[in-house]
């Protein structure tokens, strides 16, 4: 069955080319949406099957993965080794292929991207039910879903950022969806300019990459690292060595990708498009794509311990930032997306402790609950005619009690409460990070999961308790979406409450049992560094205590929530502490005037530039080939004028002037006497004669 996943990226593709191309405004919209969800359906099934045949082969027991190669796509080096004196390894053997790998870290990642994408496309059959340009909609949902799994499955950094940049395409081509209104078109475009910016950064890494270590295969790439960790660890520029620039410039393009400061603005905007397009974006797909790619870095990025403190500190500094604003926002998606954000500040703070494990297993829970929570809002705004101000909701529990009782779950979940999933992958974080000394990050993540907490149970109270505060024809419109849109709810929920027990880790169970599936199964991923020690663990009690904490602040935070917004309080003394503090609280609505700076920065500087070059064009450029061209033509018309009479002309006469004085000459030997012709003929004999004898 393994040997069938190059049709798992490749299905979702044909999908696409059906709905869009070749069945284009030929079948109803219902059958257009079933012909997606049976193509992403199909995938899933043989991810399962590609997993479970992996699972069972030479390769799995044998701690490799399995590699099927298509065809050689680049053949840009010649295919004999050349051996150099230097250590440096050239160009002469760099060769790309087109295949796909199979390993632990791409099998978790296929599992939970396919079977959420799968319900995310089943729920959005019941949400654009009545909306326009469904086949064009479900047409960009496969493409999209094709693209990630090959960036799932690329076997090399070339095949994954072919499917990195083609998230990219899609994700403008569905925040966009809405091209008829103003902003959607605006956000679409502020995504893909932002993750250009990131991508710019990705393509110098692979470059650096080619030039020091000749190959992008992951299987070549990181053994060869490992073997010369000297050249890796040589100086690049000044105290810069080359893994060093390879892994900064690895990370700004998962900076963009992943929304970390300073390229997080296009995220919360992403909001613009449908609500299962921001489910599939925020909770299982193009987000996680930085975190992935980084923890497929691993080795590079053990070698860069520099770089890894960098990734650490962006990550807890995008965490809490996030978290703060999410408090402040009335729109629910608004604060999905912010909450985004944040959760993956904590997959790349995992990522810089070296706790690659513990981040891949939070982006694994985080896209149950995150799906659940995007589609969750989705049936409220479904619901509430497309109301997504939480200020105009409330009391919806009893209206939409199965919606209720699932976005619970989800938020529950996310808190990190036990013992439902996000509870486990964030706890193995936080303590992955006190492990490495980092106490200030620790604290810092303890701090935003109590914010968490708070700012999602805020949502929960303002939307579903209290009274409603919304209009008299948005009551009468209330109602429990379709079951076609409540049985993905229900499915991520119970993925949300079980999928955690895959990585219960061992001081959970006081040292008795060691069952962190989980983390045995990805620990083949993770490379070993030569000299590298035994790595140290937490003692029972510690890591107990700091269960006790982590669990203590997320239910201080679910207090404050209850205490200010919960009951009948509704939002009046919810927003008090916006009186108390009116200037934080204008600054966390302003999302700490981020896109401002950036407007008057980024935007306005290129702007300016732009108006100032163009100034220069009107009035130096112009000014010296427009208005100074009268001059400059006269004068170059009297010179032409003057050399095409004086030496072109000239010439030509001189010459015919020469070939008729010449033939004046010749002429007069032409005079009709034969008596004179037979004298020349007679001295031209003579002549030859005479030549021979002297010769």
């Amino acid at each position: 069955m393994k040997d069938l996943i190059w049709l798992i990226p490749v299905i979702p593709f044909v999908g696409a080319l059906l709905n869009g191309v070749v069945l284009r405004h030929r079948i109803p919209k219902q059958t257009a949406a079933w012909l997606a969800v049976s193509a992403v359906g199909l995938s899933c099934l043989l991810s399962i099957g590609a997993v479970a045949s992996y699972m069972g082969s030479p390769e799995h027991e044998h701690h490799e993965g399995y590699e099927q190669v298509l065809y050689n796509w680049i053949p840009a080096g010649m295919l004999e080794r050349v051996e150099l004196e230097s250590d440096a390894t050239t160009l002469a053997d760099f060769n790309v292929s087109l295949g796909f790998l199979l390993d632990p870290l791409s099998s978790v990642m296929l599992l939970f991207v396919t079977f959420v994408g799968t319900l995310i496309h089943i729920y959005s059959i019941g949400y654009m039910a009545h909306e326009d340009g469904v086949q064009r909609f479900f047409t960009y949902l496969n493409l999209f879903m094709g693209a990630m799994l090959m960036l799932i499955l690329g076997n090399n950094y070339l095949v994954t950022f072919v499917g990195w940049e083609g998230v990219g395409l899609c994700s403008y081509l569905l925040i966009g969806f809405y091209y008829k209104e103003e902003f959607p078109p605006y956000a679409g475009r502020k995504a893909f300019i932002v993750n250009r910016v990131g991508d710019f950064g990705f393509v110098l890494g692979l470059l650096a990459l080619v030039t020091y270590f000749g190959t992008l295969n992951y299987t070549e790439l990181f053994p060869r690292v490992i073997e010369n960790i000297e050249l890796a660890e040589s100086s690049f520029l000044g105290p810069v060595t080359v893994m060093g620039f390879i892994t900064v410039c690895l990370f700004i393009g998962a900076m963009g990708k992943s929304a970390q400061i300073p390229l997080f603005v296009w995220l919360p905007d992403a909001m613009a498009g449908p609500t299962p397009v921001s489910a599939l974006i925020h909770a299982a797909t193009m987000v996680t794509a930085g975190v992935y790619m980084v923890a497929r870095s691993n080795a590079l990025f053990q070698i860069a311990q520099g770089t890894s403190m960098f990734v650490a500190i962006i990550g807890c500094a995008t965490a809490i930032m996030a978290a703060t604003i999410g408090m402040a926002q009335t729109d629910i998606k608004k604060v999905l997306a912010y909450s985004t954000v944040s959760q993956l500040g904590y997959m790349f703070l995992a990522c810089g402790v070296g706790a690659y494990i513990a981040a891949i297993f939070h982006v694994f829970t985080h896209a149950f609950f995150k799906a659940l929570l995007f589609l969750g809002s989705g049936s409220v705004i479904h619901a509430m005619g497309g109301e997504q101000d939480m200020r105009h909701m409330g009391g919806l529990r009893k209206y939409m009690p199965v919606t209720y009782k699932t976005f619970l779950v989800g938020t529950i979940a996310i808190a990190g409460i036990p013992p439902l999933a996000g509870f486990f992958s964030k706890d193995e974080i936080l303590a992955a990070t006190f492990l490495e000394h980092r106490y200030i990050l620790w604290g810092i993540g303890i701090f935003t999961a109590g914010l968490t907490a708070m700012y999602m149970f805020r949502v929960v109270y303002l939307t579903f308790f209290g009274e409603f505060r919304g209009t008299e024809e948005q009551r009468n419109h209330l109602h429990e979406s379709p079951t076609m849109m409540t049985m993905p709810l229900v499915v991520l929920a119970v993925g949300a409450v079980l999928a955690g027990l895959i990585g219960i880790p061992k001081g959970m169970t006081f040292n008795l049992a060691d069952i962190n599936l989980f983390h045995h199964f990805l620990e083949p991923v993770i490379a070993v560094l030569p000299h590298a020690g035994e790595h140290p663990h937490l003692s029972l009690a510690v890591e107990w205590t700091l269960i006790v904490i982590s669990v203590g602040v997320a239910a201080g935070g679910i207090f404050l929530a209850r205490r200010n917004y919960g009951g009948d309080v509704g939002l009046g003394l919810g927003e008090g502490w916006a009186k108390r503090y009116p200037g934080i609280h204008r600054v966390l609505v302003g999302k700490y005037y981020v896109d401002e700076l950036y407007d008057k920065t980024v935007v306005g500087g290129t702007w300016s530039l732009a108006r100032l070059l163009y100034r220069f064009d009107a009035a130096i450029i112009d000014g010296v080939f427009v208005n100074g061209a009268r001059h400059f033509t006269v004068g170059v018309a009297l010179l032409s004028g003057f050399f095409d009479k004086y030496v072109v002309d000239g010439l030509v006469n001189w010459m015919a002037w020469l070939l008729q004085q010449f033939s004046l000459m010749l002429r007069k030997v032409q005079t009709g006497l034969v008596s004179q012709y037979a004298l020349v003929v007679v001295i031209g004999v003579l002549a030859l004669v005479a030549m021979v004898v002297i010769l």
